[in-house]
């Protein structure tokens, strides 16, 4: 795909926590994009392992911006680098997945071609731990589509893989930036986008390598629970609103069956009966059968 006439500045962010593994993986997939306009922040948020001297010697190497600095959370860091951000796009981006290195190249232009898309995503290839693709029948490819917020909110199956978020900075300027108080970040941030007007669009592209490890934030199944509950909380006038915390109670409670029976049982007192379907079914077979 060709560069577009114009090649906007990209600011890209990467957060990172204990992911000494992972970091320099990271990195280095921002620094070898095809896309040549990118800032690249790279902030430290306390680690405890060895990251911060391993994010050092690249910015050391690469001249980067580079800030460690006591765990602060990945919303506060982020309202931090809007504020330091100079690129007309905002691209978050996790320390532990990997870029292709064509992504912007072909994001970019797509995004300028869509000026009602306040927020661009694409496909990913998950990977394992180790960097190998996970099976197939694990991956998943979407086509392209333009979302609203109705889309978003009310159908959880249409919701974009973090690791290829691209922000057009004014959508996130015009919000506020993140939600310090949520600290499922980009939920929230995408629902409030597409509630000031902006479509969320979704590349058929692969643009990022997802990894999935023992320490995931969606597999710490609380804390999924609650951030999700408080985001969809901040919608609460919208007429859908109860239909989907039931919806969302109902996911919680069939992860939670076969994983964390305390839990399970949490959710289901949660859950109002005219929203039990089958999952709901299926998560009491599981505990009355496991």
């Amino acid at each position: 795909m060709s560069r577009p006439a114009h090649a906007p500045l990209i600011t890209v962010v990467i957060s990172n926590y204990n992911h000494a593994t992972y970091i320099e993986a990271s990195i280095r997939s921002v620094l070898e994009q095809t896309y040549e306009n990118i800032e690249l922040l790279v902030y430290d948020d306390g680690s405890r392992d060895d990251s911060v001297a391993i994010i050092q010697k690249l910015a050391d190497e690469y001249g980067f911006f580079f800030q460690a600095q006591s765990n602060r959370g990945l919303s506060q860091t982020l309202n931090d680098a809007i504020k330091r951000a100079s690129g007309e796009f905002f691209a978050p981006f996790g320390s532990d997945d990997i870029m292709l290195s064509d992504r912007f190249e072909k994001q970019v232009p797509w995004i300028i071609a869509r000026p009602m898309v306040g927020i661009a995503a694409g496909n990913v290839i998950k990977i394992d731990a180790r960097g190998e693709a996970l099976s197939a029948k694990r991956q998943r490819k979407r086509s392209e589509r333009l979302l609203d917020f109705n889309h978003l909110f009310l159908d959880d199956k249409t919701v974009p893989v973090a690791a290829t978020l691209l922000f057009r900075t004014a959508a996130l300027q015009q919000i506020g930036g993140f939600n310090e108080e949520i600290r499922l970040e980009d939920l929230y941030v995408e629902l409030k986008i597409m509630e000031a007007g902006w479509k969320l669009g979704a590349m058929e592209d692969v643009l990022a390598y997802y990894r999935e490890h023992p320490t995931n934030t969606i597999k710490n199944l609380r804390f999924m629970h609650d951030a999700v509950l408080k985001t969809y909380a901040c919608f609460a006038q919208h007429p859908g609103y109860e239909k989907v915390v039931g919806r969302w109670i109902n996911h919680s409670f069939l992860r939670a069956s076969n994983r964390d029976k305390v839990f399970a049982k949490e959710c289901l007192k949660q859950l109002p009966l005219r929203y039990w379907n089958l999952k709901t079914l299926r998560g009491i077979w599981r505990l009355l059968t496991a």
